[in-house]
């Protein structure tokens, strides 16, 4: 009994903490311009192909690793004197973040829909580059004893921030207008900033490897007497910062198919959820049902999904959780075609959301814990964001068509369709999975993902 207390004080630790609440921060834009935005969107008279295309405004999740290595290496004026590397960084995406989903709160889709799709990409930039920097920071400021408790500290948080902007918002737009709540979403946004401001820098690390690739660029350089100055110091810092990270990783033999299984291990999960709900309002349930059932409900069944996620891994392995919880994935959008057939049963809704929500948490888990194994130590910030960026991929550009499909098809052919998008996956999964396959760092010749 002792030592499992022993083992609990790690989550009282204040960097655990503090773990937290930036994934509250992390985890609050998330609806504000996904399932909470296609509901006001509803409420505005869009149809569900433009709320569907709506899907596309979280392209920045897609696309951070571009602009990684520039949050990962640069310093701002000013604020990185007074603050350090990272939490300036942090505090300057933040202050976007608070701007830009003020801005969309009062932009009035209905008369001007096209400001408030490059205001929700906007609140959507500001959001992917704060998850930058906090998973860097995350890393750099545990011990590596805190590291796990870390993780689940941050999954937490970035659910409950999620259910804040979820049913929270839900709840708040029952009863006030959309931009209040959009005004109200942003303020909470101060938490982080708050986080920010209270916690230390993280102290700057190198490995052996970072560091003799750093010692191979200066001695290219200075054998170059022509690219002296600040041409050679700005093209060290873009081998060091840009490619060694992506060279190492595509040096792997089966680093497209890996990136292929990422984009689309719960593609059909993404394409499904982003017409949740849109569905649900369609076929009758109300603010406040959608909000008790398929936000607090699901809720707690992504948190007990995301504890059996972590149980499976340890009895089980990564490579048969990822199996079963894919399978799991798929099952639970046959439900919602059950549920599409059977209309507004709230007892019903209750297991469809129950099924759904403890699949998607165990996949999450499981999931995290893959795309961290495939980093090297050495780029974990920047190979990290290639690597979550691929996943969002399922989540905008591939699941934008999910309204134009709703309408083609009925609501049943729609989820039956999308139980279908969760076999290329697992097809990729078995693929990666053969004998001898390397797909992660030292894996030698061990099996895929296993």
């Amino acid at each position: 009994m002792k030592s499992w207390l022993a083992a609990a004080a790690v989550y009282r630790h204040p960097r655990v903490v503090a773990i937290l609440f930036l994934g509250f921060s992390s985890g609050l834009p998330l609806a504000l311009t996904g399932q909470t935005l296609s509901l006001w969107l509803k409420d505005e008279g869009l149809s569900l192909t433009a709320i569907g295309l709506f899907a596309a405004v979280g392209t920045p999740y897609a696309l951070k690793f571009l602009w990684a290595p520039v949050m990962d290496k640069a310093r701002l004026p000013v604020l990185t004197a007074m603050l350090g590397r990272r939490r300036s960084w942090l505090i300057a995406a933040q202050a976007a973040l608070i701007a830009a989903t003020l801005a969309l709160g009062f932009s009035g889709p209905a008369a001007n829909v096209g400001l408030t799709a490059v205001l929700a990409l906007a609140v959507a930039f500001a959001s992917a580059s704060q998850d930058i920097v906090i998973d860097a920071y995350r890393v750099e400021i545990l011990e590596e004893r805190q590291l796990a408790a870390g993780a689940a500290a941050i999954v937490f948080g970035y659910r409950v921030g999620m259910l804040v902007s979820g049913a929270g918002a839900l709840y708040l737009a029952s009863a006030v207008a959309w931009p209040i709540v959009y005004a109200a979403m942003a303020a909470l946004v101060l938490v982080g900033v708050a986080t920010a401001l209270l916690n230390p820098e993280p102290a700057a690390r190198a490995t052996p490897d970072s560091l003799a690739r750093e010692a191979e660029a200066e001695a290219w350089l200075a054998g170059r007497p022509g690219l002296s100055g600040r041409p050679g110091a700005a093209l060290g810092w873009l081998y060091v910062a840009v490619v060694c990270p992506f060279a190492e990783f595509m040096a792997r033999p089966a680093w497209v198919a890996v990136l292929l299984f990422v984009v689309f291990y719960k593609f059909g999960d993404s394409l499904a959820g982003v017409m949740t709900f849109p569905f649900l309002d369609d076929i009758g349930f109300t603010k406040i049902d959608i909000a008790n059932v398929a936000k607090v409900f699901g809720f707690a069944a992504t948190l007990a999904g995301l504890a059996l996620g972590g149980a499976l891994m340890a009895g089980m392995g990564l490579y048969r959780s990822l199996w079963i919880c894919g399978v799991l994935q798929l099952a639970s959008n046959l439900m919602f075609a059950v549920q599409a057939a059977a209309g507004a049963d709230l007892a019903l809704l209750a297991v469809t959301i129950g099924l759904e929500n403890l699949a998607g948490g165990m996949g999450t888990a499981v999931f995290v814990a893959y795309l961290s194994s495939l980093c090297n130590v050495a780029y974990t910030a920047t190979q990290y964001a290639l690597l979550s960026s691929f996943m969002v991929t399922a989540r905008t550009w591939l699941s934008s068509s999910g309204g134009a499909l709703a309408e083609w098809l009925d609501w049943v052919g729609f989820f039956v369709l999308t139980t279908g998008a969760a076999v290329p996956g697992l097809i990729l999964l078995w693929w990666l999975g053969r004998a001898g396959m390397r797909t992660r760092p030292g894996d030698g010749n061990r099996s895929g993902p296993a």
